[in-house]
C-alpha cells in the first residue's frame, strides 16, 4: 500500500472484485448446455460420440460423424457397428470389449467412411449403466488420427530403409562366400566330375542360405502389416538371427538364443520382428569387441518376457529415460527413432520396453514383454 492511501478505499475495491468475481462464478455454472449449444458442439466436434446396445446395436450418433466419417446419424442408427471395423480389426475389438460397467478400454481401429475407404481412428469405449432404463449400454468416443498414423508409418519406413542399408555390406559379404562355392562346383562339373550328385545337394543348400539372407533383408524393406495373429517366438527369433548373423561375425560376436517353454504370442509378426531386429541390431552395434550377446525369455504372470543382453559399457543413468524419446541418439550416424518405435509397435500390441544396466556384468539389458499364449 502506498502512502495517504486510503485504506477503506483499498479493501473496498478488493471487496468490489472479490464480489464481481463471485458473481461471475454464479453466473457461467449452468447446469446443463442450452440445446442450441449442445448442438452446435455435436456438429462441428472432431470426435464421433455413439451409444450401442451389449448386443452391438447402434442407438445414438452424433451429428459430427457427418463431416468424419461421411454418414448422416439416420444411415447407421440400428445397424451393427463391427459391420463398419476392418475385418482384421474385428477379434480384437471383442477381446477389449469391457465386460463390467463403469469399466472402459482404449485402441486404434479401422473404420470404413461413406466412400468405402478404411481410415484409422482412436476409440475409448466404456460401459455404463442408463439410469433412466437401468439399462447397460456402450458409450464410444472416436477420433480420426489418420495423420498420425501416417506419420508414425513414415518414420517407420525412414528407419526400415536405414536399417536396411546398415546391414547390407554384412550380408553381402555373407553371400559373397556361397557365391564363390558355387562358381567352384560349377567349374568342377564343367569338367566332368562323376561326384555329381555330391556337388548337387551342397550348390542347393548354399543357394538356399544365400535366399533366406535376401528374404530376410527384403522383409526389412517391406511397409508394415498390420495382420495379428499367433505366431511361435521361436519363428520369429529364428529369421531375425538368420538376418543379423552376418553383422554378428563381422564382430566375432555369438548370438545365443535360449527360449522358455517356446510361447506363442498374438502379434504382428512383421512388426514384432522389427523390434527384435532393432534391438539386436543396437546390442551388436554397442559391442566393440567380441562377446556374446543372450536373447533369453521366460514367463511370468501371463507375459513373456523376452531379454536381449549385450556385453558392451552399458547406458549411463542419466540418459536411460531418454532413450526411447524420438530423435534422442548416442550414435554417430542414428536417427534416434529405433527405440521410439520399437516402443509404440510394443504399446499397440499390449506390451511394454523395459531398459536396465546389468548388475553383475557391464552392458544392458532390453527387455520386451507381451501377452502370451501357452499352447
Amino acid at each position: 500500500m502506498f502512502a495517504g492511501e486510503d485504506t477503506n478505499n483499498y479493501f473496498e475495491s478488493g471487496h468490489s472484485e472479490q464480489k464481481k468475481a463471485s458473481s461471475k462464478i454464479a453466473r457461467f455454472t449452468l447446469p446443463k448446455l442450452p440445446d442450441h449449444f449442445s448442438a452446435w458442439v455435436d456438429q462441428h466436434s472432431f470426435d464421433v460420440v455413439t451409444v450401442c446396445d451389449l448386443s452391438g446395436h447402434l442407438v445414438y450418433v452424433s451429428q459430427s460423424v457427418s463431416h468424419v466419417l461421411g454418414y448422416s446419424p439416420e444411415q447407421l442408427l440400428g445397424d451393427f457397428v463391427l459391420d463398419y471395423v476392418s475385418p482384421t480389426n474385428q477379434t480384437e475389438i471383442l477381446s477389449k470389449i469391457p465386460i463390467q460397467t463403469e469399466a472402459s478400454s482404449r485402441f486404434h481401429v479401422s473404420i470404413r467412411n461413406h466412400s468405402g475407404k478404411f481410415i484409422w481412428m482412436e476409440t475409448v469405449i466404456a460401459r455404463l449403466l442408463h439410469k433412466d432404463t437401468n439399462v447397460d449400454l456402450y458409450l464410444c468416443i472416436t477420433r480420426d488420427i489418420t495423420d498420425k498414423k501416417e506419420a508414425e508409418e513414415m518414420m517407420i519406413r525412414s528407419e526400415k530403409m536405414s536399417v536396411s542399408g546398415q546391414l547390407a555390406a554384412g550380408i553381402a559379404h555373407e553371400i559373397r562366400n556361397p557365391l564363390t562355392s558355387l562358381k567352384g562346383f560349377v567349374r568342377l562339373l564343367q569338367t566332368g566330375s562323376e561326384k555329381k550328385e555330391d556337388y548337387f545337394k551342397i550348390m542347393i543348400d548354399e543357394i538356399e542360405k544365400m535366399e533366406n539372407i535376401t528374404s530376410e533383408l527384403l522383409f526389412v524393406a517391406k511397409p508394415m502389416t498390420d495382420d495379428k495373429a499367433n505366431v511361435r517366438l521361436s519363428e520369429m527369433i529364428s529369421d531375425v538371427i538368420t538376418l543379423l548373423q552376418p553383422q554378428a561375425n563381422m564382430q566375432a560376436l555369438e548370438l545365443q538364443v535360449k527360449l522358455e517353454h517356446n510361447p506363442v504370442l498374438y502379434c504382428d509378426k512383421s512388426q514384432i520382428k522389427q523390434v527384435f531386429i532393432n534391438l539386436i541390431k543396437n546390442a551388436i552395434e554397442a559391442m566393440d569387441k567380441s562377446g556374446v550377446i543372450r536373447i533369453e525369455s521366460h514367463i511370468a504372470q501371463e507375459q513373456c518376457h523376452i531379454d536381449i543382453i549385450d556385453e558392451g559399457p552399458g547406458i549411463p543413468l542419466s540418459i536411460i529415460h531418454k532413450v526411447k524419446e524420438p530423435f534422442f541418439t548416442t550414435k554417430k550416424d542414428g536417427t534416434g527413432l529405433g527405440l521410439m518405435i520399437c516402443n509404440q509397435i510394443l504399446e499397440h500390441h499390449n506390451g511394454s520396453l523395459s531398459i536396465f544396466q546389468n548388475a553383475e556384468t557391464s552392458g544392458s539389458t532390453f527387455r520386451v514383454s507381451l501377452p502370451v499364449e501357452l499352447l
